[in-house]
């Protein structure tokens, strides 16, 4: 939606709409401080509103000290940079359909509100027991510090672990490359600091993960995207998008791709890396739900040898939300920098949650639960499917393995007028365009199988449609 499309849904006079405009602008952080306003004529031009409603409305902004008019040199903005408000950037998206609110509606809702939109496990299928008895065994020990700092790089003992644990997915990462974050949200948040600028361009999936749009949004990002098919990025388009645009990163999912659920190919993934090297793009795989498959996918940073992918992961989404633990794997170059990066901004970082998780997976109790949860996941996944494909909504492709299905509504149905009638009655959806950048996914619904075993879900979903 362009700021015309924006501004013309909005209810005023004219003058009231360019006054919009430009506050909109201003709290987007498109104008900062001390810039300089488009011209009178130039504004005009771009509202497609007479020189004196663009007058009129700088005069008004003036008067409300918001700018200032300099004699013989314009407008310029004042005072001091606005909080950065996310909702200003980018598409104004419907709030009910808003990624961070389909997040925020997930993560406040009461225990009777059903969640078959929510990205997580209900937490009844998570290790509960396990993770007290790791608790109490790890306050009992005098090894484990439970007061101090770890160190930069994080629990040595994890990335030891975790690097054997890559090397059965055919990437090679000494521990000297595992740097340990809170989160894959934190170690996604660090590597868009440590490589980007405002107003470089990023390429995403179209869809992918949401989170990824508002992430790139505070990082005053440019993003670009991809059709995503059942194999990987769409090649053609791909290829078009790198010649194009030249963006700076590519942040994808290779195996159990959010929220399609597809499976990157090997001859897909080879060619990715050939038109990356060709371009110089640097490729983050977010791979928090490897866990998840029962045999590994192909992966870019198997093929490419972490020269040019930077592979993250975590253990939220198969372990616990609470316990935050993830890991950047990198080149060593790389990992230097990132360290100073995680210094400056968290400093610690995790060290007792690493101390946990570690705990977990040496002593068998992870191994465990994994296993049971991918069988626990195939049954919902057959549950889930035929029920769905009653009511008209038909898979986009039928899942290896994983959370995820990905479905497509009956002609003529808008899933966010459908998350908007579920919602009434305290059902929880995500709509397809919370996923598309190009908005171009209205039909769809993502659906997390695990969540998703409620009839009541099934008859509120009917109503909505009907």
């Amino acid at each position: 939606m362009t700021l015309q499309q924006r501004i013309e849904d909005e209810p005023g006079t004219l003058v009231e709409q360019v006054m919009q405009a430009i506050r909109a602008r201003i709290a987007a952080r498109a104008l900062a401080p001390g810039a300089r306003l488009p011209s009178i004529r130039a504004f005009a031009v771009t509202m497609q509103v007479s020189k004196s409603t663009v007058v009129e409305a700088y005069d008004r902004l003036a008067a409300e000290g918001q700018i200032r008019s300099r004699r013989g040199a314009g407008f310029y903005v004042a005072g001091h940079m606005p909080p950065l408000s996310l909702a200003e950037i980018g598409p104004r998206l419907d709030r009910e359909v808003d990624p961070l609110w389909v997040s925020r509606q997930s993560l406040e809702a009461r225990d009777t509100v059903l969640k078959p939109g929510c990205g997580w496990l209900p937490k009844e299928w998570m290790p509960d027991e396990a993770i007290r008895r790791a608790l109490r065994t790890l306050a009992r020990s005098e090894q484990v510090d439970l007061t101090d700092y770890g160190p930069p790089l994080g629990l040595s003992p994890m990335r030891q672990l975790l690097s054997r644990r890559m090397a059965e997915h055919g990437i090679e990462a000494e521990p000297r490359q595992i740097m340990l974050t809170e989160s894959g949200s934190q170690a996604i948040d660090l590597l868009c600091r440590f490589l980007l600028d405002p107003g470089d361009t990023v390429l995403l999936d179209d869809p992918c993960y949401f989170n990824f749009h508002a992430m790139l949004r505070a990082h005053r990002a440019r993003v670009v995207s991809v059709p995503y098919t059942p194999n990987g990025p769409d090649l053609e388009i791909f290829a078009q998008v790198l010649a194009e645009h030249r963006p700076r990163l590519y942040i994808t999912n290779s195996g159990l791709h959010n929220p399609t659920g597809a499976t990157l190919s090997p001859v897909m993934a080879h060619r990715v890396l050939k038109l990356a090297e060709q371009h110089d793009l640097t490729i983050i795989e977010d791979d928090i739900f490897a866990d998840l498959e029962p045999e590994p996918a192909p992966r870019l940073a198997a093929f490419d040898g972490l020269e040019r992918v930077i592979h993250i992961g975590s253990f939220s989404k198969t372990l616990s939300a609470a316990v935050r633990c993830g890991f950047i794997a990198a080149r060593p170059d790389w990992i230097e920098g990132l360290i100073d990066l995680k210094l400056a901004t968290s400093f610690g970082g995790g060290h007792f949650s690493a101390e946990l998780v570690h705990a977990l997976l040496k002593d068998g109790s992870y191994r465990k639960h994994v296993e049971a949860l991918r069988a626990r996941l195939a049954r919902a996944m057959g549950e889930t499917g035929p029920r769905l494909n009653r009511l008209g909504l038909k898979p986009w492709i039928e899942p290896r393995a994983g959370m995820f299905l990905w479905c497509s509504l009956p002609d003529g149905l808008d899933a966010a007028t459908i998350a908007r009638r579920a919602l009434a009655e305290n059902v929880v959806l995500a709509p397809g365009n919370a996923f598309s950048l190009s908005q171009s996914a209205k039909g769809f619904l993502r659906f997390n199988v695990a969540q998703s075993l409620d009839p009541r879900i099934f008859a509120v979903l009917e109503r909505a449609m009907a």
